[in-house]
């Protein structure tokens, strides 16, 4: 017997139908899924993969979760059977929790050789994507969804293409960009991404992020890589919360934390495939010899930094000493979200040297650096792209720049570079 937990996807648009907010990513994953016999979606818990695919794929496909216990035994246990019971087209949610399947999802496709067959999702990437390469080689397509952005609470121009200072493109996203404003703009980094509290389902956010991060330690940390000590973990994520846009120090952050370097490399490992953080690297070629090469590190939901880091109010995270650091990280987020919700991985760099030049961002595109700044202030000053002329030495063919910031609307600084409003994204 089936269990309720697997059903035909004709029964799940139910009461939370009217919250449902759409994805940028929509067109992109249908028009992948006509072409790979099997796609998997990759994110942090609780952004709505699950909710985004059983809502897009119609009444044919049948829905099967590994959380569901005795369902997650007999794909471990009988794989076989179990393929046998749920056959394609197929959406299997959580999939990291049953790696014996692989091979049997590949010899369904090779047998059929039809695209769409399969999709899946999975929270863990740790695990899941040795199982995927070593396995499902040449026949899936991966795409990364993350908490809504911009656009995707606003529920407008989702198909627009991703961020990019060129002005043809930069020019189509001002046509919608409003004037920010700063209580607005930090409530939103405050509240974060996740669709529970962007629709209003959950209000409580101590208490959404709470329960978060203690289902994030027994599933994602404890079962999965055996860290022994929950306590110690917890502290070095509040650790690396606080360190957001920040270079990495490994030393700094085990030394805060008591525990090893060794361990600190481990955990960041940890956060980063479970996609809790993003290390940045910087740009550094030959001609580049006093760039830093050390790594940055960002959160990548503003809303779960600002929890760990105790900000209890919008207003005081905006007036405190990380307001910088989180208005740098929320635009790294949404430039990320930007490329990924559109099923596209983005080259991002930042820039750094011993002379203490610096550029936040560099988005690298056809063999073209384009400079990217981010500043909280409203008021452009030419001393903001100061940082930008560095890049001449490079040879590499240098693009139209640009300052995220708080500005009502976009403004030229010089010929080559613009003061664009953080809605932009």
């Amino acid at each position: 017997m089936v269990s309720s937990s697997n059903i035909k996807l004709e029964f799940i648009l139910d009461d939370k139908k009217a919250m449902y907010r759409k994805r940028s990513l929509k067109d992109v994953w249908l028009d992948a899924s006509g072409q790979f016999p099997v796609l998997l979606l990759t994110g942090p818990r609780q952004v709505g993969k699950t909710t985004f695919l059983r809502h897009i794929c119609g009444t044919d496909r049948t829905y099967v979760t590994l959380d569901d216990p005795p369902t997650r035994s007999s794909a471990n246990e009988d794989p076989a059977l179990f393929m046998k019971r749920f056959e394609p087209p197929l959406l299997i949610d959580e999939i990291q929790y049953a790696p014996g399947l692989m091979p049997y999802i590949k010899m369904a496709v090779d047998a059929a050789r039809k695209p769409g067959m399969f999709w899946l999702t999975g929270s863990q990437q740790f695990l899941m994507m040795k199982d995927v390469s070593e396995t499902l080689a040449g026949r899936v397509g991966i795409v990364n969804l993350l908490g809504f952005s911009q656009r995707e609470r606003a529920g407008t121009h989702l198909e627009i293409d991703p961020f990019l200072p060129d002005p043809d493109k930069l020019g189509k996203r001002l046509t919608f960009a409003a004037a920010p404003d700063l209580k607005a703009v930090y409530e939103q980094i405050w509240q974060g991404g996740f669709p529970a509290l962007v629709s209003g389902e959950v209000t409580n956010r101590n208490l959404f992020y709470s329960s978060y991060l203690q289902t994030y330690l027994q599933r994602d940390v404890r079962d999965l890589t055996q860290v022994g000590d929950e306590a110690a973990f917890l502290k070095f994520i509040r650790a690396c919360a606080a360190r957001t846009a920040q270079l990495l120090n490994l030393a700094d952050i085990a030394r805060d934390t008591d525990v090893s370097i060794p361990t600190v490399k481990k955990w960041l490992s940890i956060l980063q495939a479970s996609f809790q953080i993003r290390l940045l690297q910087p740009y550094y070629t030959n001609l580049t010899k006093r760039a830093v090469k050390t790594p940055k590190l960002y959160f990548l939901d503003t809303g779960l930094c600002s929890y760990l880091t105790e900000w209890e109010t919008p207003e005081t995270l905006e007036a405190g000493a990380m307001s910088g650091p989180i208005f740098e990280t929320y635009v790294f987020s949404e430039m990320l979200k930007s490329y990924w919700h559109r099923g596209l991985e983005p080259t991002i760099w930042y820039y750094r040297d011993k002379d203490q030049k610096e550029i936040d961002f560099l988005l690298e595109r056809n063999q073209m650096l384009y400079p990217v700044e981010v500043k909280k202030n409203a008021t452009p000053r030419k001393e903001w792209i100061g940082s930008f002329s560095v890049l001449e030495r490079l040879k590499m063919k240098i693009g139209h720049g640009a300052v995220v910031c708080m500005i009502e609307k976009s403004l030229p600084i010089d010929k080559n570079n613009d003061a664009v409003p953080i809605s932009v994204f």
